[in-house]
């Protein structure tokens, strides 16, 4: 039934080898009661952990039912294991949270039988040790004794056709001992129970045969197994050999149970890892939600930053180092040249001037446009969303009708004050200050996403909200921007045509008259304001050729001239939306 040819066992320890096992030769029979004896170190419980599987040889071979073990994989060796092998350990291994009969079910978790059949199983198994009252106590409410019949049961209740036990009776005084033994004597009459321990009297009395072993060999065998006088070690069990070769699993359900069993019987422990766990977890979670944040937080600066001060470079740059280290010269040089004995010239708005003109450099923006447009250059990795940006310093006008068919230029010009000579004055300035309500661009352009090529840059465009029609797709498209309250200028709306001039007129006078003005709210719908076009005309098609004199006359100043061209050479402007700033927006415009 069970054989070891030749079996060695090597440790490595502290670089050294230590033989524990020196070819050991032994086979055992089909049902005996087998006491292995020797000094502590003889290499006994490294013999009984090779015959149960939980340890393996060196070399040799382990027969089992005339099968050879050197090629048996972890699958085998479990199966071999849980079907063939039962273990009775000196301190019981019990479970100390689960009842006698679950320590007893364990044994068959992994077996494939349906939770009925492991209970009826196991209460056989206990009843036949004498525990068939203790089903439901727990390890710590039975004796010494009780529990190493549990450990026996537990061994036994999955029929296996080898018993192993190392010092069963260890831990057991003298009475209790003897009782072990009998229970163990009587199971050994139809299985081979392999017993380790240091009690000879136990041994003489109860097995029926005894091995010695000394410095890993066996030196005595008291009832060697012989081929000629056994004729009963043929295994003629089918069932049992089937049983060997079954594969052992684990219904998941049972797994299931047997954790939350688990976990509610060590409540305290349970709650105490769960609350540490959680604070780990919700610790790494801050910190990775303040890293994030912190990073979005820095990326949103970036962003508004470069969207309000982008690196612009210019074809012209001023060298702001150079005229400050030239000021500070100059107040080196101020303090004592001459005494002041007569009337000096002071040349330091000359040099300060000089200081500028010398400071101007150009820019070769050509090449340099060519290397950003390289697939060499070294600065495309560190761009942001919107890449590089060109614009050209082009001058334009926008000119609109307003609702009478007056034409009107949308940079103010239409509704500038002429004042001539000194007596003039009052008139002059609010020429100025009309001028001042007028002066500044009506028409701003959106920073373009050149890397992804984007009309807008996305950027531009998580700035606003649009309340009304879309943003732009094409170049002659524009869109309007007003403010927290949906208002505009009412300036902005008289320059650019939506209300009329003469309005806008009758209230300059008054303003220049020094009366008192009073502006109506007016309303205008998103559909009308969408509904109006502009007209775009480069201030270069202001200079018309005279084909008189070959020269080019400038044609600006005359409304009929201007809207020839409008009619010939402009670009029409559609509004194809209406925006708004959002309000955690830091730098729209």
């Amino acid at each position: 039934m069970l054989k070891l040819t030749n079996i060695t066992k090597t440790y490595e320890s502290g670089g050294e080898e230590v033989q524990a096992l020196k070819g050991i030769d032994i086979e055992f029979r089909k049902s005996e009661f087998v006491s292995i004896l020797g000094q502590s170190g003889c290499g006994k419980t490294t013999l009984l952990n090779i015959i149960g599987g939980l340890d393996r040889y060196t070399e040799g071979d382990l027969i089992i039912n005339g099968k050879s073990t050197k090629d048996f994989k972890d699958r085998d060796w479990d199966s071999y294991r849980n079907y063939s092998v039962g273990f009775v350990f000196q301190s019981y291994n019990l479970i100390p949270h689960q009842s006698v009969l679950a320590n007893v079910e364990l044994s068959l978790t992994i077996s494939g039988y349906s939770q009925k059949e492991k209970r009826k199983k196991a209460i056989e198994a206990l009843n036949s040790v004498g525990l068939g009252d203790k089903i439901h106590k727990k390890p710590s409410q039975l004796s010494g004794g009780q529990m190493q019949r549990v450990a026996i049961a537990r061994a036994i209740v999955n029929n296996p056709d080898i018993i192993l036990a190392d010092e069963p009776t260890g831990a057991l005084d003298t009475t209790t001992s003897i009782q072990i033994m009998e229970l163990l004597k009587q199971i050994s009459k139809d299985k081979l129970i392999i017993m380790v321990t240091h009690n000879p009297d136990l041994a003489e009395k109860y097995s029926n045969r005894i091995v010695k072993l000394l410095d890993g060999k066996v030196v005595d065998d008291s009832n060697p197994y012989t081929e000629n006088n056994e004729k009963d070690e043929e295994i003629t069990d089918e069932k049992k050999v089937k049983k060997s070769e079954k594969k052992t699993h684990m219904k998941f359900r049972t797994a299931l149970k047997l954790s939350l069993n688990n976990l509610m019987t060590k409540k305290t422990r349970t709650i105490l890892t769960a609350f540490a766990g959680s604070i780990g977890i919700i610790g790494i979670a801050l910190i990775l939600s303040l890293s994030s944040g912190v990073n979005n937080y820095i990326t949103d600066v970036q962003k508004e930053t470069m969207l309000a001060y982008p690196i612009s470079i210019e074809a012209e740059t001023i060298d702001i180092n150079s005229i400050l280290a030239a000021g500070r010269e100059e107040n080196q040089e101020k303090e004592s040249e001459h005494e002041k004995d007569a009337i000096y010239s002071d040349g330091t708005s000359i040099k300060r001037a000089s200081s500028i003109t010398t400071s101007l450099s150009k820019n070769n923006l050509t090449d340099f446009k060519k290397y950003l447009d390289s697939p060499d250059c070294e600065m495309t990795e560190y761009l942001g969303e919107n890449g590089v940006v060109y614009s050209y310093d082009t001058k334009f006008d926008v000119y609109n009708y307003d609702p009478d068919g007056k034409l009107i230029n949308s940079n103010g010009s239409t509704f500038e004050t002429k004042t001539t000579g000194t007596t003039g004055a009052p008139n002059q300035m609010m020429g100025d200050m009309t001028t001042m309500m007028n002066g500044f661009n009506t028409f701003t352009q959106l920073m373009s996403g050149s890397k992804d090529n984007k009309t807008i840059s996305d950027t531009v465009k998580n700035e606003y909200d649009v309340i009304y029609g879309r943003m732009p797709e094409e170049y002659n498209e524009v869109v309007l921007v007003v403010d927290a309250n949906n208002e505009i200028s009412a300036t902005t709306l008289y320059n650019l045509g939506l209300l009329p001039s003469a309005e806008y007129k009758e209230i300059l006078e008054k303003l220049n008259n020094g009366e008192e003005v009073t502006v109506e709210s007016k309303k205008i719908t998103y559909e009308d304001m969408l509904s109006k076009t502009f007209k775009l005309i480069a201030i270069c098609d202001y200079y018309v050729k005279n084909n008189n004199t070959g020269l080019f006359d400038y044609v600006g100043d005359n409304t009929g001239k201007v809207e020839e061209l409008l009619k010939q050479k402009a670009l029409e402007l559609k509004i194809t939306g209406i925006i708004r700033q959002k309000e955690e927006s830091k730098t729209a415009i």
